[in-house]
């Protein structure tokens, strides 16, 4: 199933994506998409609402140089263990919403991930178990100030601003994460269109199971947490009047302009 977050002129609900592309219909689901969803039986097509990021996680933990290319193009050595950190909520935007370039920032990157949302509070998850406290997988955006993440030597202003963490533009909760194809291309002001990162999730060094036995390990997760399994190598620069796109194979195309605060 993907669940999606969808606006309407009744307001915000949550949804069930249905159909083929392009003409997909949101059908609205009661309360939250957690457990066995019930529908209110409104329905609306996709083109006719507005997809919001979907879901905003009480909490958003990333995974550092997962992938051994990314970590050497960042001058380390690949982790024996995963490296963790936080994005604050109020960084979650949805597709189509702007990521807004700080003044104080000279350099802003893109970084292509996978994401895993959560579906159950959880403490101690065995990675053999992980698959039964995951809700789903969406496609993510790790956006960083590059050069405030190298002179504050840790990283939660150069990840935490405003519009740097877009998500979407679903939640597919029948997939497969474990070798599957991950792509960023970025539209400059050309309007040319390049491939800056692809790659493959079967490359990261540490996978989903043992992804959500780490972090679990350290905080309680609960319904609707977010965590980012890293980017791989690729990583470079957005300016104002250019486009990224994320696309995840099976879970679609997230995409956000870029502009200038």
């Amino acid at each position: 199933m993907r669940l999606g977050r969808v606006a309407t002129r009744d307001g915000v609900a949550f949804a069930a994506i249905e159909g083929e592309s392009g003409a997909e219909t949101a059908r609205e689901i009661a309360e939250h998409p957690f457990g066995a969803p019930t529908f209110t039986g409104r329905s609306w097509p996709l083109a006719d609402v507005r997809v919001l990021a979907p879901i905003l996680a009480s909490k958003v933990i990333c995974v550092g140089k997962n992938y051994a290319a990314h970590a050497a193009e960042m001058g380390s050595e690949a982790p024996e263990t995963p490296v963790i950190f936080l994005k604050p909520n109020t960084s979650i935007i949805g597709p189509e919403v702007p990521i807004v370039r700080p003044p104080s920032a000279e350099r802003v990157d893109y970084e292509g991930e996978l994401a895993v949302v959560i579906g159950r509070p959880c403490k101690d998850v065995a990675a053999s178990a992980a698959k039964d406290a995951i809700l789903g997988y969406t496609v993510a955006n790790d956006v960083t100030a590059r050069d405030q993440q190298k002179l504050d030597g840790q990283w939660t202003r150069a990840k935490g601003y405003d519009t740097f963490c877009p998500l979407g533009p679903w939640i597919e909760t029948e997939f497969d994460p474990s070798d599957v194809a991950i792509r960023t291309e970025l539209t400059g002001l050309d309007g040319q269109t390049s491939v800056k990162q692809e790659s493959r999730t079967s490359l990261m060094l540490h996978d989903v199971g043992s992804l959500v036995e780490w972090v679990s390990a350290v905080m309680t997760l609960l319904p609707g947490d977010v965590i980012l399994t890293g980017t791989p190598e690729g990583i470079g620069p957005m300016v104002a009047g250019e486009r990224v796109s994320v696309t995840v194979a099976g879970l679609g195309t997230l995409s956000n302009p870029v502009v200038d605060k």
